[in-house]
């Protein structure tokens, strides 16, 4: 269990990072490509931190090891340790973190942009909450 705690204080300390250097303005944001850089890398270790807590909560539970990344959500949701809304959300994030990280075409940057400052650390913090909430800690 102290893993799973450990991992939880990573994710808060990468949100609270982002948080202290994102743009709110969309302008500035794709004006400025140290920003958008140093958000898409936050982006990744948030998601990545995510799927590594969700496999340490899998191994906890002794659950079904998944075959790949995406179908750690879907084992919590069947777990209801997670909801279905916020599984699909967390998938989601895990595609465009391929994106950004593998650099599959072009990032869009509008995208990007709304996902981290309207979308990602809402649905994080719930992963977070749910998954304590799961485990009783």
């Amino acid at each position: 269990m102290k893993r799973i705690k450990d991992k939880i204080s990573e994710i808060e300390n990468y949100i609270s990072e982002l948080e202290s250097l994102f743009p709110i303005d969309y302008k500035l944001y794709k004006r400025d490509f140290k920003i958008r850089a140093i958000c898409e890398r936050y982006f990744e270790r948030i998601i990545e931190s995510v799927i590594d807590l969700a496999f340490l909560v899998i191994k906890e539970k002794d659950l079904k090891i998944p075959e790949d990344d995406k179908n750690v959500f879907d084992i919590l949701e069947n777990e209801k340790a997670i909801s279905n809304t916020l599984a699909n959300k967390m998938k989601d994030a895990n595609g465009m973190r391929n994106i950004i990280a593998h650099e599959y075409g072009k990032i869009d940057d509008e995208l990007v942009h709304y996902a981290i400052t309207e979308e990602l650390l809402k649905d994080v913090e719930e992963c977070i909450k749910s998954i304590e909430n799961y485990l009783k800690i």
